[in-house]
């Protein structure tokens, strides 16, 4: 599933980089080497970021 289609980044992209320790849609940009575009994309990243975390913290409990 593409997330950011100005860029192509997918959401597997996404968890990637969120993984790697990217906390804010600019991060997950600059961790694929690019930047928004129409930033159409950056409400569902903020989502998937917010997801993912809380993810992390019910893992860690």
């Amino acid at each position: 599933m593409y997330v950011c289609n100005c860029n192509g980044l997918r959401k597997r992209d996404v968890a990637a980089a969120i993984e790697a320790g990217a906390i804010r849609p600019r991060e997950v940009f600059a961790r694929n080497q690019c930047t928004a575009q129409c930033a159409k994309c950056v409400c569902e990243m903020r989502e998937i970021i917010q997801e993912t975390r809380q993810s992390f913290a019910m893992a860690a409990e």
